[in-house]
């Protein structure tokens, strides 16, 4: 394989390889790899079905943001297609950007990984100086229009998986190779508690969980953190009313639910008013002033609203291919940080889309996170392909997938 790079290699425990030995050399792709602007440009084929899951999951979120915003956007804007518009021109800069880094090797960006997440953390740490960052709905989350906290997603990412690559065999001794990554963990959740942003917070977490699980950290080494780590998030709860607030509106909405409980309740007259093939596209009654944030967090509750039961399956259902797909590219990366670096990607939208849905349906309290593909975002929506683009490129060098 070009560069030198074997197609075993370091193989973390929980995705043995496959066809290993002579039926293993001969499904490797043959690859044609050349040099444009300093970036190695890798051609070969992709995984179609990955793709396809992707294409079909920004299409489906495009028109429901279409429907779902057109009310609040007209409210806001006077242009019930403002939402709809920004949007999709996050999508084609998107898409621009997926097809970039579906065809740029994805070891390139194992070298920027240490500069991308010490510029994420000086973003994170610009937004919380006074005067610099933006303040909306009582949190500072935003500088020149963007989260940072996006771009830290993906730092957090790529250094995990490429740090722990070149690692990975310290990984099993806490100290010098599972609490250096805690270190760097923890300095981010500082920083965006900071804003604060507790949802950040556990999707960065679990994550990163996730890499180093994957990586081959010892269990008995999650538990050992898990308990400062459930002491942390209570104290941060207790230490907030608002989220003291959730947690109560979860365990009885309705005994408030014209205050705390007002966003659960109006997402549950929504899904409930969908029934099994609901109201119809555009018809949805809660988007109209009711719902809190329907072309962002609670999207889900108006695509079960209009499209009922039927809808809602079919849109978990295409996250649960894109995952599945995701799972077989990552088994049969080339490498170690090809491995690492699907997983922690497939796995951030994973997250995302589980606790968003788990929100909107009262499974959980309230936090806010948005839906990916559907909720609106331009900047999310744009890393979120140029995401999609990377797990391609892998699949453009791993073996032979079915």
């Amino acid at each position: 394989m070009a560069n030198g790079r074997s197609a075993g290699g370091n193989r973390p425990r929980v995705f043995p390889i496959s066809g290993a030995g002579t039926a293993g050399q001969n499904n490797q792709k043959k690859l044609k790899q050349k040099k444009i602007f300093g970036f190695t440009i890798t051609d070969g084929e992709q995984d179609h079905p990955f793709l396809l899951a992707v294409g079909l999951l920004l299409a489906f979120g495009l028109m429901m943001l279409f429907s779902a915003g057109s009310a609040r956007a007209f409210s806001n804007f006077d242009d019930s297609l403002w939402y709809f518009k920004n949007q999709l021109v996050g999508a084609i800069i998107g898409g621009v950007a997926m097809y970039a880094t579906s065809k740029i090797d994805y070891h390139e960006w194992g070298k920027w990984s240490a500069i991308a997440l010490l510029g994420s953390a000086f973003l994170l740490l610009l937004v919380v100086i006074p005067g610099v960052g933006t303040t909306r709905n009582g949190a500072t989350r935003w500088l020149f229009g963007f989260q940072p906290s996006e771009i830290a997603k993906v730092a957090i990412i790529l250094f995990f998986s490429f740090s722990l690559s070149k690692n990975q065999k310290m990984l099993p001794d806490f100290l010098r190779g599972f609490c250096p990554y805690l270190a760097v963990l923890g300095v981010f959740v500082l920083l965006l508690a900071l804003e604060p942003h507790f949802s950040c917070i556990i999707l960065i977490g679990l994550t990163s969980f996730l890499i180093l699980f994957v990586a081959g950290a010892k269990i008995k080494h999650f538990f050992i953190v898990g308990i400062p780590a459930v002491v942390g998030a209570v104290m941060m709860v207790v230490m907030e009313p608002y989220r003291l607030a959730r947690i109560t509106a979860f365990l009885d909405p309705f005994a408030d639910k014209q205050g705390d409980g007002w966003q659960i309740v109006q997402s549950l007259y929504a899904i409930g008013s969908g029934g099994i093939f609901g109201l119809g596209l555009g018809q949805s009654r809660q988007k109209y002033q009711s719902l809190p944030e329907p072309q962002n967090d609670f999207i889900y509750s108006v695509l079960a609203e209009e499209l009922g039961l039927i809808g809602a399956v079919v849109a978990i259902l295409l996250f649960v291919f894109l995952i599945y797909r995701g799972v077989k590219i990552a088994t049969k990366a080339p490498d170690l940080f090809g491995t690492l670096l699907v997983t922690g990607i497939v796995g951030i939208v994973g997250f995302q889309a589980l606790i968003n849905i788990a929100v909107v349906t009262s499974s959980i309290p309230v936090t806010g996170m948005p839906l990916p593909f559907f909720s609106y975002g331009s900047t999310a929506l744009v890393i979120t392909m140029a995401e999609m683009g990377i797990v391609l490129n892998v699949s453009r060098q791993s073996r032979t997938l079915l």
